[in-house]
């Protein structure tokens, strides 16, 4: 319990600094977005109301302490400010409106690879020269290290255009109405099949990889050869052995993985226009929305932070010598 209540003010501290850095950050960048919507009405704004917009953004001339200290308390109070970009959409419905569709697809993808890539990490390892440990690793780490967009309009141009299998944008159907009937699920799992797959392609081999690494590190302690001099049986040693230790690492990495979903996979969502958080996040920075930009970073900050948090709470579970620590 000391151990979980540490983290967990660790965690509070990394939140307050993550706060500060949010809000410093893009008064930082260069260029006015109020002054970039003046430019595009043709100058159809009053002096008055062009001063009313830097209030209601937050850009006015009030000392930048006491623009930090409201900007920590709207954000206590859920308020995220008003979108430049989506103007005059709240931040928080622009944000709850694609939040959705991205852990939809990163969550599938993510799962996915990360139960993919282990299991043949853990075959991998325990048959090392074998047909998997031989063929896969180096085939997988291939194909990830192609540029993602490449094979992203590669798959778009043969399973989309070429063969028509799948949809080859957005997340469903035009004119089709969200709903949880049978059809409308269907038409999302076809639309979302493409954009999972090759995120799956390109990240299974690190999986794999990582896997087979602390495997063999594994395979060689002491308690694996004393399970095999006892006779049991290989693929109980496998995976209640060696696998069930080795797995640690992974839970890791699946953990830091899962609260990047939440910032969405932007050329993903760019090449198959699939609507979702990271090409929200691409347009606030083109058009300077501050508030917005500031939004999807706290978000993707605080889902870090809490899939960390939940990490350390599943490693106390796992992991006994963290206890005794």
């Amino acid at each position: 319990m000391r151990f979980v209540l540490r983290r967990f003010g660790f965690y509070l501290i990394a939140f307050w600094a993550s706060l500060t850095l949010n809000f410093l950050l893009p008064r930082l960048m260069p260029g006015d977005p109020v002054g970039r919507m003046f430019a595009q009405l043709a100058g159809q704004l009053r002096p008055d109301q062009l001063q009313a917009l830097r209030r209601l953004f937050g850009l006015d001339n009030q000392p930048v302490l006491l623009q930090y200290v409201r900007y920590i308390g709207d954000v206590f109070t859920g308020q995220l400010g008003i979108s430049i970009s989506r103007f005059p959409t709240p931040v928080s419905d622009v944000i709850g409106s694609e939040i959705g569709w991205t852990i939809l697809l990163g969550a599938t993808a993510l799962v996915i690879a990360a139960i993919l890539g282990t299991v043949l990490g853990v075959v991998a390892a325990w048959r090392r020269g074998g047909l998997v440990d031989s063929v896969l690793p180096p085939t997988l780490l291939f194909i990830g290290s192609f540029p993602y967009f490449w094979l992203a309009m590669g798959a778009l141009y043969l399973f989309g255009s070429i063969l028509n299998w799948f949809p080859t944008s957005h997340s469903f159907s035009a004119g089709s109405v969200p709903s949880l009937s049978g059809s409308f699920v269907w038409d999302v799992l076809a639309h979302l099949v493409l954009p999972a797959l090759t995120i799956v392609i390109v990240s299974v081999g690190g999986w794999m990889l990582g896997m087979r690494n602390t495997m063999i590190a594994t395979t060689a302690e002491d308690y694996i050869t004393m399970a095999e001099a006892k006779g049991l049986r290989s693929g109980r040693i496998m995976y209640r052995y060696a696998a069930r230790n080795a797995l640690l690492p992974t839970i890791t990495s699946f953990g830091m993985s899962f609260g990047f979903i939440v910032g969405g996979a932007l050329l993903t969502e760019v090449v198959f226009a699939y609507p979702g958080v990271g090409f929200q996040l691409f347009s606030a920075v083109q058009s300077l929305d501050y508030p917005l930009m500031q939004g999807i970073f706290l978000t993707i900050t605080a889902a870090v932070l809490i899939a960390n948090f939940l990490v350390d709470v599943v490693y106390v579970f796992l992991d006994p010598r963290v206890r005794v620590n």
